[in-house]
């Protein structure tokens, strides 16, 4: 016997979600994909969004995007932030989860082939070291390496500071959220040379008023990015 076959006999594949044994590793079991919610179809251009009606083909945006300047030029969103899919989010971010990240990054590129991107330097949006110290991870950081890896681009995990710790912004409104992210992130002086001139990619785990990724994208812009796209794991939808 193969010594991956012994080791898969002691440590069975199992769903990221429940634990439950799987054929390959790092999936879900057939019950958590048929409760999953995957974005597909008719999607914002800009932030992955689902839009009622078929698509076909032209670009289109959301109430919220023609509405509120976002500084990058397109997104789009894995699953919707509920259910399984914010059960996964969460063991993912909180939950030592790590493994998730291999997943994820499988899915995330299934949405990057609908985008047009340029051979992009993928940049994932930064914690504060504060935060950073109590979760020892940044799961952003997880995905844009595991990104990296699998699409053989290369990863920039510290382009970008978050030098402003800011407070929770779960429970704030939509504007409360920007202004307390105005300043928080700025490019890392050290790595300009890696931004100025190029393509970025921005990679976070969850998209919900697109504060966060609007400073990174800002951030992005300040140190020469020619253009910047977004790709987030989980998207928070109106009515999910």
């Amino acid at each position: 016997m193969q010594l991956q076959s012994i080791i898969r006999a002691i440590y069975p594949a199992q769903c990221v979600a429940c634990d439950a044994q799987t054929e390959s590793d790092y999936g879900l079991c057939g019950s958590c994909w048929a409760q999953t919610t995957f974005l597909g179809g008719l999607v914002c251009d800009t932030c992955g969004t689902p839009l009622p009606g078929e698509d076909g083909g032209e670009a289109v945006q959301c109430d919220d995007c023609m509405t509120i300047a976002r500084p990058w030029d397109q997104g789009r969103a894995v699953l919707v932030y509920d259910g399984i899919g914010r059960r996964l989010v969460l063991g993912f971010k909180h939950g030592d989860r790590t493994e998730f990240a291999q997943s994820a990054a499988r899915w995330m590129i299934q949405k990057l082939s609908l985008m047009r991107l340029t051979d992009p330097v993928i940049i994932p949006v930064p914690l504060h070291w504060t935060r950073l110290a109590r979760r020892r991870y940044n799961q952003s950081a997880l995905l844009a390496q595991a990104l990296g890896a699998q699409l053989e681009r290369p990863v920039c995990v510290d382009a970008l500071l978050r030098p402003k710790q800011t407070k929770l912004l779960d429970g704030l409104s939509r504007d409360a959220r920007f202004a307390a992210l105005a300043g928080a992130i700025a490019p890392n002086p050290k790595r300009i040379d890696q931004i100025k001139g190029q393509s970025v990619l921005l990679v976070d785990d969850v998209m919900t008023s697109g504060a966060t990724l609007a400073a990174s994208a800002e951030a992005a812009r300040a140190a020469g990015a020619t253009n910047v796209s977004i790709v987030t794991l989980a998207r928070v939808v109106k009515d999910a």
